[in-house]
């Protein structure tokens, strides 16, 4: 697999790491963003311990700065294991 950019997910050297915990992301039912990405919609983020998972998992948790004051983010995040 090739890495030319910066922002993808697995660092080139990390790529063959066995990851067994995960964050799977998905959204509630009816939600308006679902319209686009469909209603069976979710994604899934591996991580090599359960502590790095954690951890990204709050980072997840917290509203960023890119939200207008205005909107609320309705993901849904849970911590999964394989």
């Amino acid at each position: 697999m090739t890495y030319c950019h910066q922002h993808n997910l697995v660092e080139p050297d990390q790529a063959n790491a066995d990851r067994k915990f995960g964050i799977k992301v998905s959204l509630p039912p009816g939600d308006t963003f679902s319209r686009m990405l469909g209603n069976d919609w979710s994604t899934l983020h591996w991580y090599r311990s359960e502590e790095e998972r954690d951890s990204e998992f709050e980072r997840m948790e917290v509203r960023h700065g890119y939200y207008r004051k205005t909107d609320t983010p309705t993901q849904i995040l849970e911590k999964i294991v394989r």
